[in-house]
């Protein structure tokens, strides 16, 4: 019986442990999975993420560029932690004065190189980033990082380019050279050296034991104490060495690659934040901070643009507080000011948005072109705002999104535009070789480099519904850097001793706005077209003209400065006076040019009124509907306007020599017989021949005469038959003959 239920146990025991073994074999292959469950997919926890700092080195390293980046790298190690992994430290190497960055000082170069190369340095992981192509001694502070990341498509070298040609390399740089790549070895010190001297010849030799990099010599020798299993020639004699980023990590100089930061941080590890430039590592914060409150329209957003432009370049402030409490309004306005605000450089100004409350449409679009944001707990991001958009409208602003800011900023785009497109579908991948994870649609994800190392997870957004996140949801997906509970938080994350001055308009915004006040801009244009009429009911070029010009040149000033003029709106405001005048003097009667040049005139005067073309929202709809209302008000107030200087001004002490004053009863009988000496009235009841457009007045021959008419009303086109109706001196008053009668 006991023996019975040992086998019984031992049974159960088996089971069980088949059981379990089943399991995470099953457990694995989920994990596995391009569906993989959430749970699976899950970043590392934020207490676990690597602190990192990105330093800019700008190339080449001339007067005191060295001094600078070493106070940065100072600045940056005091403020990384002492405790946990070790901090990583990036030098982005970027050409600024020259294509390349050649021409840096060996000296220079050399100092920095040792700085960081330094037995201090070794608590903090160095990597060096190359975006883009470097040439001359800039090459020597890569060389001295532990890690090399470099784009794909960029070059490392030559560096002996800045050394004087058709000259033996000085044995102190090439000891320098030598010095600093045995410091940690990325790339071996006889590349390093190729790199710097033409006439070096470097073989790759991969050996029993290991893979060495050797010359001629240095081969023939290892041939005697090793078998070689291959060997490759790196560089020929006659060219220095250089490497793209692919050459660079099949060799094993390059760790990763990385076409941008975006992708850098991806590859290293680390939170985004950890390769963003920092401002204040090369000095203090010279802080301010701009409020948009309410209804995001075209004049507010350029209007704190151009406070934001008149900041840098008054105060040279390099931390931009961009509080925003706002349901957006006007997504094409948002997107403007959205790629000024990414195309700030971020290693010299930084700029943040703090959400107390609430951030949504094309004002979600805003906060997140800023290099940080940083919320309420209880704040809201993203959501349905005041505007509401098309499918159609949603694309071609993503395309604005994609182009204006997440190329400048090398961000994911799905994130950000899914706060407002409730079209676009949003994923968590998580990458296959790295502890990496993001957030993109699959049209983004699919447009990656190693599109095929990220597996699909979760979606985060909803079918049909735009992306809403609370603050918490915000930091937890990223979008969000930070949560507060109020500013003093805000202070304290970035340091700030004071809240940063708060940018109000000056006088010139207040003339500005001012100016372009809904009344005053409407009786500048009452003036300047009574003016213009007045003008035109005068000889020559007087008053009226001079007052007409000055009150548009200031009209259209004014929106220049708000920003919704440009030379669009001037061109066709001018062409449609050419073609009214063109109506009036030249081609009268022809209806064509008056008709065309009225309708060219109303759509410059509405175009440059706003900062859209078809209104999509309903602020956008209400600043359409105040433009027409205002135009049709001034078109009212211009008819009356004409009907009393017609009837009133010719007589008007000051005024009238600004109009033609009519004749009076004894100078019409004057004028009639003056008229009277010439006596057409042979002609009454004769059809001859308009050879002018007859609009009222013009020329027409009956036989072998040759007469100045007037019409009775109707405009008469050249070669039509006329007919005179009445003839008194030398007025002769024809009509349209009527058909079937002939000249």
């Amino acid at each position: 019986m006991a023996r019975a239920r040992g086998r019984q146990r031992f049974a159960f025991r088996v089971v069980a442990f088949t059981a379990l073994g089943l399991l995470g074999v099953a457990q694995i292959a989920a994990d596995n999975r391009p569906d993989a469950p959430a749970e699976a997919l899950q970043p590392p926890k934020r207490a676990d993420a690597k602190a990192g700092r990105l330093i800019r080195v700008p190339l080449p390293l001339t007067g005191s560029v060295d001094a600078q980046v070493r106070r940065a790298a100072e600045r940056a190690m005091t403020r990384l932690p002492a405790d946990g992994a070790r901090p990583v430290l990036i030098f982005e190497l970027l050409p600024t004065q020259t294509q390349f960055g050649e021409g840096s000082n060996f000296e220079r170069a050399l100092s920095l190189a040792r700085f960081i190369a330094s037995r201090p340095m070794r608590q903090y992981k160095t990597v060096a980033f190359v975006p883009r192509s470097i040439k001359g001694h800039g090459v020597l502070v890569a060389l001295a990082c532990e890690e090399i990341v470099m784009a794909a498509d960029a070059e490392l070298g030559p560096a002996g380019i800045d050394e004087p040609p058709n000259e033996p390399v000085d044995p102190t740089v090439r000891s320098g050279y030598r010095q600093v790549a045995e410091s940690w070895r990325t790339v071996p010190a006889k590349v390093a050296l190729a790199m710097l001297d033409k006439e070096i010849e470097v073989l790759r030799v991969e050996t029993e034991v290991d893979t060495q990099y050797v010359d001629r010599v240095e081969l023939e020798n290892l041939k005697k104490q090793h078998t070689i299993k291959s060997e490759r020639t790196i560089t020929r004699p006659g060219e220095m060495a250089r490497f793209t980023g692919r050459e660079a990590r099949e060799l094993g100089f390059a760790s990763q690659l990385a076409a941008d930061r975006a992708a850098l941080a991806r590859a290293l590890s680390l939170p985004l934040d950890a390769v963003e430039g920092d401002p204040s590592l090369t000095g203090q914060w010279r802080p301010i901070r701009l409020e948009l409150r309410g209804p995001l329209t075209g004049k507010l957003l350029t209007r704190t643009q151009r406070m934001i432009e008149n900041e840098i370049r008054s105060r040279d402030a390099n931390f931009i507080c961009l509080s925003i409490d706002s349901q957006g309004g006007s997504a094409e306005s948002a997107i403007g000011l959205a790629g000024f605000l990414a195309s700030l450089d971020s290693e010299k100004v930084r700029t943040v948005a703090y959400i107390a409350s609430e951030a949504k449409g094309d004002a979600a679009l805003l906060a997140t072109a800023c290099d940080q944001i940083v919320m309420h707990s209880a704040a809201v991001l993203g959501g349905p705002g005041l505007q509401e958009l098309t499918g159609e409208e949603a694309r071609l602003l993503r395309e604005s999104y994609i182009a204006s800011v997440a190329h400048k900023k090398s961000r994911s785009w799905s994130l950000p535009m899914a706060l407002i497109d409730p079209t676009l579908r949003v994923y968590r991948y998580s990458h296959r070789d790295r502890n990496a994870s993001d957030y993109f649609s699959e049209d983004e994800a699919a447009a990656l480099p190693d599109a095929d190392r990220w597996l699909r997870g979760e979606e985060i957004t909803r079918p049909g519904e735009r992306l809403k996140l609370s603050g918490a949801r915000a930091e937890e997906l990223g979008a969000a850097r930070h949560l507060v509970q109020d500013f003093g938080e805000f202070r304290e994350i970035y340091g700030l001793e004071n809240d940063p001055a708060l940018v109000e308009p000056g006088w010139a915004d207040t003339l500005v706005e001012a100016l372009a006040l809904r009344g005053w801009e409407l009786m500048l244009l009452f003036i300047g077209f009574a003016a213009l009429w007045a003008e035109l009911q005068a000889p020559g070029i007087g008053f009226g003209g001079l007052i007409a010009g000055v009150c548009f040149v200031w009209w259209f000033w004014s929106k220049h400065l708000n920003g919704t003029a440009g030379w669009l709106e001037v061109l066709l405001f001018l062409g449609g006076l050419m073609c009214i005048l063109l109506e009036f003097f030249v081609f009268p009667g022809t209806a064509i040019f008056g008709l065309g040049g009225g309708l060219m005139v109303i759509v410059s005067l509405v175009l440059a009124s706003q900062t859209f073309i078809v209104p999509h929202s309903i602020a956008e709809w209400s600043e359409m509907r105040d433009t027409m209302l205002g135009l049709l008000g001034v078109s009212v107030g211009l008819v009356f306007a004409a009907i009393a200087m017609r009837k009133y001004f010719p007589r008007a002490p000051g005024f009238k020599h600004l109009m033609l004053q009519p004749p009076t009863e004894d100078e019409q009988h004057t004028i009639e017989a003056r008229e009277g000496v010439v006596d057409f009235s042979h002609l009454v009841g004769h059809v001859g021949q308009a050879t002018t457009p007859i609009a009222p007045s013009g020329k027409a021959r009956f036989g072998g005469e040759l007469v100045d008419v007037i019409s009775d009303g109707d405009v008469i086109g050249r070669g039509q038959s006329v007919e005179v109706v009445s003839a008194q001196g030398n007025r002769v008053v024809v009509r349209a003959a009527a058909r079937g009668l002939t000249a």
